[in-house]
């Protein structure tokens, strides 16, 4: 009965039936059209689908064959060429193939995601990535109707996470949740690394947020003009910190050494949360870190920022003026967060993660929190994003080369 019967075979019925009319017209099998009824059976259980598909096939072929004998013999005796009886009623089930395919592809793709979906960072717990990739994540299980969860796998500027990823299988369930370094920047530093636009399939932009540039509270420093002259009258004794050798933490204060003059010298992290760790305790004094990562320490007075990066102030820190304002000409740097997945992730795989960070993004609670914490909400979908990436792999490489960034 209708109420009992599971029609989830249905979509392979209808291809089955396609490809075995098809042999029919060729002459030949279904194994040499392609596809068999056991090749059917065993692709759609691997998605879920009813055991009832493999009858169907084997129902449909009988019919089909049957079918075919009947209207061609009556072709015959009304005395018509071979060729057309075998020709006669082709557009017919032309279009029950395409019916078919779409049918199966849309069984595909719902049947996406089965399982949790994990998100790779490549910098330890705690950091901004971590926090915004969190942001994201039970919006995101309400979506695919699946845990999304987070898992760590730091080191290199977050290549080894990056890296780890490229290599994944490409079925969805393992993304990267990267940054301005680890995907536009690392590919210029590193010894053969990735190639960011042909190992990984880019799925979404989800925000974008300039650099705060921070000192701990033992720098004297309270502008950064005071900082500058604070520097270049002990040259070589500050230290920063960043999140790794590559990323856009290490980038930036070295872009701005060339443009003031200062000598300070690089202590690189495995990651933004252990590096601002040391800039609380003192072993660093300087860090250019994204707002997210520092906002609640730079209001309650634990470190001091002295300016940020963007073209405007933003919401977070109101306070500190831009980079223009404090008086650094010329020195805009805003980067992005962003989520890819391994290579050649099949376009209805990429089509439902693109569509689900949208609806995420869209969420008021989802940007309200982005907001609040420095970070301006930037959906971009997978093929804007994949643009983007060609862009800004332009624009960091040639500000690699100028800024001399080397690997300690």
């Amino acid at each position: 009965s209708p109420e009992t019967t599971d029609w989830s075979g249905l979509p392979a019925f209808l291809l089955c039936a396609s490809v075995r009319w098809s042999a029919l017209l060729c002459e030949t099998t279904p194994t040499k059209a392609g596809l068999s009824c056991a090749e059917i059976d065993a692709g759609t259980a691997t998605r879920g689908t009813a055991p009832l598909a493999l009858s169907l096939c084997h129902l449909c072929g009988k019919f089909l064959s049957d079918r075919h004998d009947a209207r061609y013999h009556r072709c015959r005796r009304n005395k018509a060429h071979p060729k057309q009886c075998l020709e006669k009623g082709s557009q017919n089930m032309k279009l029950l193939l395409a019916v078919a395919m779409l049918a199966l592809s849309t069984q595909v793709s719902a049947a996406f995601p089965e399982k949790p979906v994990k998100i790779i960072i490549g910098f330890p717990a705690g950091g901004p990535l971590d926090t915004h990739a969190r942001v994201l994540a039970d919006q995101l299980t309400k979506i695919l109707g699946q845990p999304v969860v987070i898992d760590y796998k730091p080191g290199a500027g977050g290549t080894i996470g990056a890296d780890f990823v490229s290599k994944s299988a490409p079925d969805g369930y393992t993304l990267l949740m990267a940054n301005t370094g680890t995907m536009v920047i690392n590919p210029f530093i590193y010894k053969n690394s990735y190639e960011t636009l042909r190992d990984f399939t880019p799925i979404a932009r989800t925000a974008q947020q300039p650099l705060a540039l921070v000192v701990s509270p033992a720098v004297p420093a309270k502008t950064l003009g005071e900082f500058i002259a604070y520097a270049k009258a002990n040259p070589g004794k500050l230290n920063y910190g960043s999140a790794g050798t590559g990323g856009i933490s290490h980038l930036v204060p070295e872009m701005l050494q060339t443009a003031t003059g200062i000598q300070i010298v690089h202590v690189p992290y495995k990651g933004s949360a252990p590096a601002f760790t040391d800039l609380l305790a003192g072993q660093v004094q300087f860090i250019a870190e994204s707002i997210p990562q520092v906002a609640q320490y730079v209001k309650i007075g634990k470190v001091r920022a002295l300016a940020m990066t963007g073209s405007e102030r933003n919401a977070a820190i109101p306070d500190v003026p831009t980079m223009k304002e404090a008086g650094v000409k010329d020195f805009e740097v805003v980067g992005f967060y962003g989520v890819l997945a391994p290579p050649k992730l099949p376009t209805d795989v990429t089509t439902i993660l693109t569509q689900a960070f949208q609806k995420a993004l869209a969420s008021e609670e989802v940007r309200t929190r982005m907001i609040s914490q420095g970070a301006d909400p930037a959906y971009l979908d997978a093929a804007s994003f994949s643009t983007y990436l060609k862009t800004e792999l332009g624009r960091w490489g040639a500000a690699v080369k100028k800024a001399g960034v080397k690997l300690d």
